[in-house]
């Protein structure tokens, strides 16, 4: 993988730039959609590529693993072949779904033993295993096992989970470099920086991952229930400290608020399940803030979702008739307003892209921000 940065802006730390992996380019500042079990709910792949215009899209290693199984992906050849997404794909390491089953798992200094969700089967990931798992499935971007903590997080635990997500890492990457990808193409591995909303951790963290020297970098343990301003600070402490000549990925975040404030501190990867998950109970973002559909305010109101995203797909559609397929359970009406969520948050990083190569971002994030947060 290669990354090369473009600009900064001058009134922010934002960054455009442009990562070139084996299965294409993927320009920066990004959001990744969420594709958990091989699919991003609600959209076809076709749709993922045409209309909403993916660059990336994210797989789960804990979800992939417990069904169709590896087996299943290997003989398919990899996830790509398997769901025919031919663009490039991020596994997570399994690391958050573990620690999202807290009453079913285990946690000892070998790995994890956790109860699957599906048939209550016991298994046991190790981080030799986490990597093994995530070469099987192939993605051209692979993270490090890691320990996610809860917020709120003491002190003590904090330190001491953060202390073993090191000592996991360093058998990720043996791992890692004794094997090589299954399917002909490289893969990349980022480690985790942890550390809860401890600065000292986190600035700890920051720079044991960074001497690892990997391709890429992630932050982890953010968009857990902290409050947003613990958020920002602790990603603007980090992204102090990780290299600036590769890419940060922060985790899990989040809405188009936090994406732009993220931006401005120096991120360039994202992915969060939000915009498919809301999309499905009627809840849409837009360039002038968030419709509940469901309202009746929008039943006789036939003007496009969002008339600002000229050229995509919500412009066919009218706030009307997605508002009386999601009041009918129309399994349309979540496919609608899926793919609208996902191409407004490509819309949103595209223009932040835009605005960094430009020289304008900051001011075009302020007056944005404004917007995105309000009700309609």
């Amino acid at each position: 993988m290669d990354f090369k940065k473009l600009a900064v802006d001058g009134g922010s730390k934002a960054r455009a730039g442009l990562i070139t992996t084996d299965h294409g380019q993927i320009e920066t500042p990004i959001f990744m959609p969420v594709g958990t079990a091989g699919t991003v709910k609600a959209v076809h792949q076709r749709e993922l590529e045409q209309d909403i215009e993916a660059q990336i899209i994210l797989g789960n290693t804990y979800h992939l693993y417990l069904r169709p199984g590896l087996e299943v992906i290997e003989k398919a050849g990899g996830l790509h072949k398997f769901n025919g997404w031919d663009k490039p794909i991020l596994t997570d390491s399994g690391g958050y779904q573990v620690y999202s089953l807290a009453g079913t798992r285990k946690i000892k200094e070998e790995g994890v033993t956790f109860q699957s969700h599906i048939d209550g089967s016991k298994h046991t990931f190790t981080p030799e295993y986490a990597i093994d798992i995530q070469r099987t499935i192939g993605a051209d971007i692979i993270m490090a096992f890691d320990e996610c903590t809860p917020y709120p997080c003491d002190y003590g635990y904090a330190r001491e989970s953060m202390e073993m997500t090191h000592r996991w890492l360093k058998r990720c990457c043996d791992r890692f470099d004794e094997t090589e990808g299954k399917y002909g193409y490289a893969q990349t591995l980022f480690p985790i920086v942890q550390g809860s909303t401890y600065k000292d951790l986190r600035i700890k963290s920051a720079e044991t991952i960074a001497s690892f020297g990997r391709d890429g970098n992630a932050i982890g343990g953010l968009s857990v229930g902290e409050p947003h301003e613990d958020m920002y600070e602790q990603t603007e402490v980090v992204c102090g400290i990780l290299p600036e000549d590769k890419p940060r990925y922060l985790m899990g975040v989040g809405t188009p608020e936090n994406i732009l404030e993220c931006i401005a501190l120096g991120v360039d990867m994202f992915d969060c399940v939000m915009p498919t998950r809301n999309a499905r109970h009627g809840l849409l973002f837009t360039s002038e803030g968030i419709i509940n559909i469901k309202n009746e305010k929008w039943k006789e109101e036939f003007s496009p979702i969002d008339p600002n995203m000229t050229g995509y797909v919500d412009t066919f559609y009218s706030k009307a008739y997605l508002r009386h397929l999601i009041h009918s359970k129309e399994m349309l009406g979540a496919q609608i307003a899926s793919i609208h969520n996902l191409s407004f948050y490509l819309w949103l990083v595209k223009e932040a892209r835009k605005h960094i190569l430009a020289g304008t971002f900051i001011d075009w994030k302020n007056a944005m921000v404004k917007k995105l947060t309000q009700r309609l």
